[in-house]
Parts: structure tokens; C-alpha cells; sequence
């Protein structure tokens, strides 16, 4: 290969390494790279070779919230909250279509999937809405007599491999955590399902009594554990590495579940929040060199000035709807107003408004020129 040959390979080959560093710092919204793909067929190219998709992951680490999911009119729906050109059509996301029963309820979001539970025919369906695909878990005999009682769930990427980034792998394997509590007994089981080994585990129990909110409402990851709220203000949790499953008391609050929720104030620290308004107030669980925990308050905030309200509104007309720890995010419900809040900055956004109250559910992930028709993007 003669010099000039040699110098033109490496102009390209350099061509290239600037045009993946280029295209591989643009924001991870929905409308870059589809927008990037429709400069030329060499962009487009890149943009959706799949190499180069798992290097944006992993340059960027953290999907953006993309919308929620929410029960509405007998239907399960998906809402984005993203401005043109990144808001995504409803109907890209309709996992309610395929899902029958109008008794079917989401659990939770979490890591690019939505956990629903179908109670007409005592199933969950683990749904993936970027690529639409959906399968259905027959529910452990032993909890389908219960079924209808109270129920919470929670599915969770199960890939551990490293350099992996959850929400942006859609194929990787997958677990589902099951909690159910008998009445009667107030005690709380909870199993485990394996997608690699398509079987459910062993029953995992705690002899402390609780009794878990009857909404479906969804669980909060923080470390390794799930936690649950209860209706006392406790904490159901489970240890996804111990397997095993407790009741930890809550904060020296009154009996305010529905206006409570169970957040991530730092890396792996455990907090509760209490909206009683006009005040916004949060705690922190503090474990100390001997292993004893205690409850401190750490700050409280006053929400009408971050959400453009009056200091004085209705009493009682408010509540904390949905809470995504990936994105730091609340969504709450105001004075006939949906809200969402970011939890560090404490910047808000009106959602819409309504006159009723359903569980929002967070959905977070990354949507690539891979997974849809990037056309829409660029109008």
C-alpha cells in the first residue's frame, strides 16, 4: 500500500472516530439520534448500529423520563411528558390494548418494563413498551386466593454484567417481586420470579404484622431492597440480596399514608416524605456505628412557592401520586392540578388538570432509531 493510500485509510478511519464521539455526546431525548440518522445514510448508519447504541448508553448511564403510566377510564394509558420534537404518541406505548381485562393494574416501572397485574385471569404481564413485547407469569398458587386483597409488585432488570446499563438493554433477563399480605393473619409473603429460569422461588415471610396500602402502589428501589409503604406509616421492605423480607418502622409522623412516600435522599439512604400543605417535609434515616437507625428531619420545604400557588388552598385536595428514583421525580396532585417535581432542583411542571386521583407510574428508558419509525421525530 503506497503512502497516499496509507494517509487516505487513516482520514477515514479518523472520519469515523469524530463522527462517534460527535453523535455519542448528543443529549439521549427521544429526537437525536433519529434526527441525527436523517442527515445521510453514513449518519444513519452509525446512529442505529448497535455497537454504537451501547456506547450512547453507556457515555450517558441515565435514561431520561420519558412519561408515566396511569389507570384511566377502564384502560391502562401512557402519558409523555416531554415537549415536540421528544413527546411520544400514546399510542406508541399502548400496552393496555393487548391486555383484555378491564380489571388490570400497573404495579410498577422500572429498569424499561411495566409490571401489570391482570386480576380476571390471575396473571402479570411484564410488558416491554419499546419493543412491545409482553409476557404473561401465572401468579404462585398460593397467592391467588388472596388475590384481590392487598397486592404490590415490583419488576427490576436482573443483568449484572459489567458496563450494563438498565433502560437501555430491552432484552436482558429480568425479575419480578410479588408481596401479598393475608388479611386475616396481617402477614406479608413475597416470592421471587426468574426470567432465565422461568419459575417463581421459594415463599419468603416475615412474622411482623403490617397491612400494605390497597392501591397497587408501587414499591421504591433504594440499594438493594425494595420498600413498600404501609398503612401506618411503616415500611415494608425486601432484601433483593438477603432474600428476605421485614417491617421497619417509619418516622414519628401521624397516620398519613396517602400523603406520604418513601424516596432516596442520597445514594442508598432511606427517606420519607410527608406533603401536608402548604409544607413539603422530608426524613431521613440515620444508622449510627452500633447498627441502631433513627429517624431524623432533614428539611422542610414550602411547596407553594415552587408550585406557583396561593399559600392557602383546600385542605385534604392534595397527595403524592408517583415517585421515580432514577429521575429524582415526584408527581403530585394539587388543588385540582397534576404536578411534577424534581426532587433536587424543586423546579415543577403542570401536568394537566383533573377532578380524579390515580397512581402515576414513572416510566423511564432509552428510545433509539432501532426501536421505531424515526420519521415522526422530525416534523
Amino acid at each position: 500500500m503506497s503512502e497516499s493510500e496509507g494517509s487516505s485509510t487513516a482520514s477515514v478511519m479518523d472520519d469515523e472516530d469524530l463522527l462517534w464521539e460527535i453523535l455519542l455526546r448528543l443529549p439521549p431525548q427521544p429526537s437525536s439520534l433519529p434526527r441525527a440518522s436523517a442527515v445521510c445514510k453514513r449518519w444513519r448508519r452509525m446512529a442505529t448500529d448497535p455497537s454504537f447504541l451501547r456506547s450512547f448508553y453507556a457515555h450517558h448511564r441515565k435514561p431520561p423520563l420519558l412519561g408515566f403510566f396511569k389507570y384511566q377510564r377502564d384502560n391502562i394509558v401512557f402519558t409523555s411528558i416531554l415537549d415536540a420534537p421528544d413527546r411520544i404518541p400514546r399510542e406508541r406505548f399502548n400496552i393496555g390494548g393487548s391486555i383484555t381485562s378491564s380489571e388490570s393494574y400497573v404495579l410498577g416501572c422500572r429498569h424499561g418494563r411495566v409490571l401489570v397485574i391482570d386480576h380476571v385471569r390471575t396473571e402479570l404481564v411484564v410488558c416491554t413498551p419499546i419493543t412491545g413485547e409482553q409476557r404473561r407469569l401465572a401468579v404462585p398458587p398460593v397467592f391467588k386466593t388472596v388475590l384481590r386483597a392487598c397486592i404490590n409488585g415490583a419488576v427490576l432488570c436482573a443483568a449484572n454484567d459489567q458496563g450494563h446499563v438498565h433502560g437501555g438493554c430491552h432484552s436482558s433477563p429480568f425479575k419480578v417481586v410479588l408481596v401479598i399480605m393475608y388479611r386475616d393473619e396481617r402477614q406479608a409473603l413475597a416470592c421471587v420470579y426468574s426470567s432465565e429460569t422461568n419459575a417463581w422461588g421459594n415463599l419468603i415471610s416475615t412474622a411482623a404484622p403490617c397491612r400494605l396500602i390497597n392501591a397497587h402502589r408501587p414499591a421504591s428501589l433504594i440499594g438493594n431492597a425494595f420498600y413498600w409503604l404501609t398503612t401506618r406509616n411503616d415500611m415494608l421492605v425486601f432484601d433483593l440480596v438477603e432474600q428476605s423480607l421485614a417491617v421497619l418502622s417509619g418516622p414519628p409522623v401521624k397516620n398519613c399514608f396517602l400523603h406520604s412516600q418513601i424516596i432516596q435522599v442520597e445514594d442508598g439512604v432511606v427517606g420519607f416524605v410527608v406533603l401536608s400543605y402548604p409544607h413539603f417535609q422530608i426524613w431521613q434515616r440515620k444508622i449510627n456505628d452500633h447498627g441502631v437507625a433513627t429517624w431524623m428531619e432533614w428539611k422542610t420545604i414550602e411547596m407553594h412557592n415552587i408550585l406557583a400557588l396561593p399559600p392557602q388552598i383546600v385542605r385534604g385536595a392534595e397527595t403524592i401520586l408517583g415517585y421515580s428514583e432514577d429521575a429524582d421525580v415526584f408527581f403530585i396532585y394539587v388543588d385540582v392540578k397534576f404536578y411534577m417535581v424534581q426532587f433536587r432542583s424543586m423546579q415543577s411542571k403542570i401536568i394537566h388538570e383533573a377532578y380524579y386521583i390515580t397512581d402515576y407510574h414513572p416510566f423511564i428508558g432509552f428510545y433509539s432509531p432501532g426501536n421505531f419509525s424515526y420519521s415522526i421525530f422530525l416534523l
